[in-house]
């Protein structure tokens, strides 16, 4: 179990070279400007928006599914259930193609987004964690400090991203979204959001959501930060996790 987070990460503090201290990752503030229903059930693995609303991937044996919510109410309009032997993981939407992960299966599906008609299975060689399209590219975490970037129609490896926040690797990269430019990613069992320069793999800056959640609707240690979403067109920026009652629409100052 992962301690309290202190602001910034395990393995990105104590003692750093000069030239890594000159590029130290900055925490930015944030404010929530509002906030809507989201199922409290809902182990949320992969999170997204597109056509006004949520995409979302669901994890746990037996419980996983990919479902279609409306917004704001959170009502779920379309869902559908994976095989009880699979933990349904990351999600990303890929023109009119939603592409989803599964954790050690090695195994990851694609749908037809407005039917969710199953298109073609996938496999690639780490677990599946978060997954991201940076317009051109899949992305893809595995719970260590490396991103994994894949060809969106072959999914085959192209490359990989090391990622450092002062100078040091960053573990349990998890729920990614890329963000103008940038590829955000939560770390897993923290209450932190970094953002990462994907040219160089440097943390550039980080939000540290503590206490966005209120003590009364925490359920215990597995209810924690996983999911990121953003609104391109209005520039909005959603965040909830597993088995939060809410998404919280916030803006970085």
């Amino acid at each position: 179990m992962r301690s309290e987070p202190t602001g910034q990460p395990a393995g990105a503090i104590g003692n750093q070279a000069p030239a890594a201290r000159d590029k130290r990752a900055q925490q930015v503030s944030y404010e929530v400007v509002n906030s809507y229903p989201h199922d409290p059930t809902s182990f949320t693995q992969g999170f997204l928006w597109a056509d006004g609303g949520f995409y979302e991937s669901t994890g746990q044996y037996g419980q996983s599914k990919l479902r279609k919510l409306e917004f704001p109410s959170g009502t779920v309009l379309k869902q559908i259930r994976l095989d009880p032997q699979l933990f349904g993981e990351g999600l990303t939407l890929v023109d009119t193609r939603l592409i989803q992960l599964t954790w050690k299966s090695h195994r990851g599906f694609v749908y037809d987004k407005d039917n969710f008609r199953l298109l073609q299975e996938f496999t690639y060689d780490t677990e599946g964690w978060g997954l991201t399209f940076d317009g051109k590219n899949l992305i893809l975490s595995d719970g260590s400090s490396d991103l994994f970037y894949l060809d969106p129609q072959t999914f085959k490896p192209i490359k990989k991203l090391a990622v450092t926040m002062n100078g040091q690797p960053v573990p349990e990269l998890n729920e990614l979204e890329f963000i103008n430019g940038e590829i955000w990613s939560n770390v897993w069992q923290t209450d932190l959001i970094l953002r990462i320069n994907p040219s160089t793999g440097q943390v550039t800056s980080f939000l540290n959501l503590k206490g966005i959640l209120p003590p009364s609707d925490s359920k215990g240690t597995e209810n924690v930060l996983n999911g990121i979403a953003y609104d391109g067109d209005q520039k909005r920026i959603f965040v909830t996790g597993k088995l939060w009652p809410r998404i919280f629409e916030i803006k970085v100052k």
